[in-house]
């Protein structure tokens, strides 16, 4: 855990260089005390100072020799210098030694405690070498990392996995409360799990009971894959650390429970998992969903929208009111879209509030209410209580019923722009859906600005895809425009490599984006049906989810298999 001591000679510095006002230096002290990250980090993250700009001005100051890390090479440090509990503690990074002194690397050079402390555990005088804050967190990221165990637990039995040792850094992820020293070996093998599921870019993991076996899959781009089968007497043991871990109640065993867990890789890296136990016949079956804050933060042009719809999802974005409609399974991106969506509207000029159940993502700067049936705070409630709050956009997590979608409507005529998910397989039906909640054509052609129909497909690897040859006859019945076929296209295969899974490395979006036209208005107040809106939308220049995906295979980015899988062909 970084260290928040207040370092006054760096605060007065920032003062007295007419930097910042003491009022801003007191609440960033404050923060940094009350988040646990150093002052440092915490001036860079609030977007006060940049990290080259406190590197170079403590350089000046205290003549401190400054190093560009982003040059040095991390994996080079002697590994007797790595003391990996220090390093979390003080997010300092020892870099090399000359004789007897030791250089090592920190974004603050008032910070004496940390030098006292390497020169105590190393028996070597400690020296301070200045580096940007943010390379540093970079450099720290990728020591942690490395130093995160790949011992292969798989089929091991208790005994052996009683004599297994825990590290310091596997203490970092433990929460209060927990297990004893004799669980050490369950506390290991869970963390591995955890990171080995991260770094493989799973969406989920899947602890699952049997009678004669216990197994634990990934769902890797949205395809589940078994990882590992530990010993079904250790089922009780990680069903008691992943509740323990998520504050749930580990002695209840006969219903279902939720919880969350926040796992910190570094001072500026973490990752929350959304966690959901189900009894079985065979004990707990448990879910954790992985809720990567960072890809919210992806910008719309790495979401996979063609150049027409992206550009149409943006106007709608900055019209002053109205409804825009995200539709599609679960697990086909929606939240990511409107995320996306919501950082673009996301500035000090406007009153942001959402419902959602349940909060997923934490954004910072807009006004988020987890929905709690129980007690009785749902979406219809929740944006109802909005309306009183003078917002400016609102996003309600799903449309379930009349009511919420009522208020939805009055929200997007009166001035307010809305955001909102349907479950529905296409964006027509998304309209014929509304209607067959009981709103009123008239509501809808006069609320509904735009909706947005998607499906996730799986990425080709690119070291490894391999070009295949189908003739045009194929191509014809696959359903290619013949525009397409006569310039010329290579269509792609998935074959495997070490670099990916199954041929395929990340997911990519296709998108049916379709606006609410006077024609499609006229034909939903006249009562007709989605095959009649949808024939509308593709005469006005609308690329269904088909065509979309064939696009992609077009790009080389996707095989014809996995847009078969994901559209109807």
């Amino acid at each position: 855990m970084p260290s928040t001591a207040l370092h006054l000679g760096l605060s007065n510095l920032f003062i007295r260089k007419g930097l910042l006002s003491e009022d801003i230096m007191a609440s960033a002290i404050a923060d940094s005390r009350k988040n646990k990250h150093s002052l440092v980090a915490t001036l860079i993250n609030g977007k006060h100072l940049s990290a080259r700009e406190i590197a170079e001005l403590c350089h000046e100051e205290y003549a401190t020799p400054l190093l560009d890390l982003a040059e040095f090479d991390v994996a080079a440090i002697a590994e007797d210098l790595l003391n990996k509990k220090l390093i979390a503690k003080h997010q300092c990074l020892p870099l090399f030694k000359r004789g007897n002194r030791l250089y090592i690397a920190t974004s603050d050079p008032t910070n004496i405690t940390a030098l006292e402390d390497f020169q105590f555990s190393l028996g070597l005088h400690a020296e301070a070498i200045l580096v940007e804050d943010d390379k540093l967190s970079k450099a720290l990221e990728k020591v942690i990392e490395d130093d995160i165990t790949g011992l292969d637990l798989n089929g091991m039995d208790e005994a052996a996995l009683a004599g297994i040792e825990i590290t310091d850094t596997d203490k970092r992820h433990e929460e209060p409360g927990g297990e004893s020293s004799d669980d050490a070996p369950i506390v290991i093998y869970i963390n591995k799990i955890l990171t080995d599921a991260i770094r493989k870019g799973a969406s989920d993991l899947h602890f699952e009971p049997y009678e004669k076996r216990y197994r634990i899959r990934f769902r890797i781009d949205g395809i589940l894959h078994e990882v590992s089968e530990p010993p079904v007497a250790l089922s009780g043991r990680i069903s008691a650390r992943l509740k323990v871990m998520s504050k749930l109640d580990i002695a209840e065993r006969r219903v279902p429970q939720d919880g969350r867990i926040k796992m910190k890789l570094s001072r500026t890296k973490s990752i929350d998992f959304r966690v959901s136990t189900l009894p079985t016949i065979w004990g707990e079956k448990i879910v954790m969903r992985i809720l990567d804050s960072s890809s919210a933060q992806l910008g719309i042009e790495k979401l996979g929208y063609e150049d027409d719809q992206r550009l149409l999802y943006e106007e709608m974005l900055a019209k002053p009111q109205g409804m825009i409609l995200v539709t599609g399974p679960t697990g086909s991106g929606k939240t990511v879209s409107l995320y996306t969506g919501l950082n673009i509207l996301n500035t000090e000029e406007r009153n942001i509030s959402t419902a959602e159940d349940p909060v997923e993502i934490n954004l910072e700067g807009v006004n988020q209410v987890h929905i709690n049936l129980k007690a009785g705070l749902t979406f219809a409630s929740a944006l109802r209580s909005f309306l009183r709050q003078d917002p400016d956009v609102v996003m309600v997590g799903e449309i379930r019923d009349l009511e919420t979608a009522e208020i939805a409507i009055k929200a997007a005529q009166t001035g307010h722009l809305v955001l909102s998910t349907l479950h529905t397989n296409s964006a027509a039906e998304t309209l014929t859906r509304l209607i067959n909640m009981g709103v009123p054509g008239y509501n809808i052609a006069s609320s509904v600005n735009l909706i947005i129909a998607q499906r996730l497909a799986r990425r080709l690897c690119p070291e490894c895809k391999h070009a295949e040859d189908i003739p045009v006859a194929e191509l014809q019945r696959l359903g290619f425009q013949q525009a397409d076929i006569d310039k010329g296209f290579t269509v792609f295969k998935p074959v495997g490599c070490e670099f990916c899974s199954g041929g395929y490395k990340g997911r990519l979006g296709v998108y049916e984006v379709m606006k609410m036209s006077d024609d499609i208005a006229r034909t939903i107040m006249e009562g007709g049906n989605s095959l009649q809106i949808a024939r509308i939308a593709k005469e006005q220049g609308m690329r269904d989810l088909r065509q979309s995906g064939l696009l992609k295979v077009i790009q080389g980015l996707s095989s014809i298999a996995e847009i078969n899988r994901i559209t109807s062909s």
